[in-house]
Parts: structure tokens; C-alpha cells; sequence
């Protein structure tokens, strides 16, 4: 069955190029972004896999962790991370999960029949540290991710969480933020004392809360 937003994500443990992970132990209080890959040596994921790897400073200031997964097994994933380093002129800093036997595949239903009925397609899970999925993106082969997407919707997962505000259309970090509907405009004004701009009744803006 499809995860779906607001589940719990399972649990699993599996081989990786860092040893044997447990996931919610290797998970603990992070916040996790595990993405799929079809198969080791393919081109467009070498070069998220080393893009990754350069935003390591970015995650860590968010509290995320990031994992990536192969359907292959460890001793491919190693060589294809010599690869990675060489071509993306960068050390690969966070695991790659090997998946052989189809079992995160299928516990996170990343096999898509009509795409693939072998290879994982390339999905993209941010996970808080609750275990819930928060979000889920799949682009087909051909398509690199942008991870620097991935960096601002958590950005906007971590605002949303802690204040009443929602993050409008290419919403970046400082930017005005959306007073949700459920806050009358009266009592926006008490809480955001930076302000709150009424364009419509039902779309009022404050500038960003905790900064």
C-alpha cells in the first residue's frame, strides 16, 4: 500500500555502505531524507548523490539526515561511490542502503509497474523526527532532482510547525509568510506584532515570524 502524508513511515533493517541500519535507530531524533535510486552506475543519480553529499552543511543545520537506496547490493555501491567521488569531485558523507531483495522497494512502494516492474523509481521521502511522512516526490528517470526544493520545503515544514503560518507560492527562507485561515484577522494581529497585511480576507501576510 502507498504511504501516504501524515503515516507513519515502517521500519526496516537492511545492509548499507556504513554497515547494517536500523532505520528509526539510525534515524533517532533527525529529521531524514531518504531517496531512491533505479541502479548503481546511472548517470543522473551519480550526479544527485554527489549534490547531495556538497549540501551536507545545509542538512545539518536543519537537523536531516539523508540516505540514499539502490536496488543493488554493497560491494556495487562501493564502487559506484568511487565513481561519485571522482566525477563530482566530493566524499560521499551519509549511506546508501542496499536493496537487492526488494524490501524497503516495497515497504515504501517505490516499484512502479507502468514505469518499471524492476527498478525503483526516483523517489524522494522527507520524514520529521516523529517518523511521519511529510512529503513525497517521484520524478521519472530522466530528471534530475533539484535538491535545493528539497532544502526549502523542509525549510517551510519546520517554519509551519512551530508558527500559524503557511508559505506561499516559491515561498524561500525570510520571505512574507500566509496567516492560516483557522487565525481571525484580529487575533493575527496579536500574535504577529511585525504585522499583518489583509489583501483579501481570506489571504492576509505577515512578514516572517522567527526572524
Amino acid at each position: 500500500m502507498a504511504l501516504r502524508l501524515g503515516d507513519t513511515v515502517p521500519n526496516f533493517t537492511q545492509a548499507s555502505t556504513e554497515g547494517e541500519i536500523n532505520f528509526y535507530d539510525w534515524a533517532g531524533d533527525s529529521w531524514v531524507v531518504l531517496f531512491s535510486h533505479p541502479a548503481d552506475y546511472t548517470p543522473v543519480c551519480t550526479t544527485e548523490l554527489g549534490t547531495v553529499a556538497k549540501l551536507k552543511p545545509e542538512f545539518d543545520k536543519r537537523n536531516v539526515k539523508t540516505i540514499a537506496l539502490s536496488v543493488d547490493d554493497v560491494d556495487s555501491h562501493k564502487g559506484w561511490v568511487c565513481d561519485i567521488e571522482e566525477t563530482q569531485s566530493t566524499a560521499l558523507n551519509y549511506p546508501i542502503l542496499a536493496d537487492p531483495d526488494r524490501t524497503v522497494s516495497d515497504l515504501y512502494d517505490m516499484i512502479h509497474p507502468n514505469a518499471s516492474n524492476t527498478l525503483t523509481v526516483r523517489t524522494v521521502f522527507i520524514i520529521d523526527p516523529n517518523k511521519k511522512l511529510r512529503l513525497s516526490l517521484t520524478y521519472p528517470a530522466s530528471t534530475g532532482r533539484n535538491f535545493d526544493e528539497i532544502l526549502r520545503v523542509i525549510d517551510s515544514l519546520q517554519l509551519t510547525d512551530y508558527h500559524k503560518v503557511a508559505t506561499p507560492a516559491n515561498w524561500t527562507d525570510g520571505g512574507d509568510c500566509v496567516v492560516v485561515p483557522s487565525i481571525s484577522t484580529e487575533d493575527a494581529k496579536k500574535q504577529f506584532p511585525k504585522g499583518v497585511t489583509e489583501v483579501k480576507p481570506y489571504l492576509r501576510m505577515t512578514p516572517q515570524p522567527n526572524k
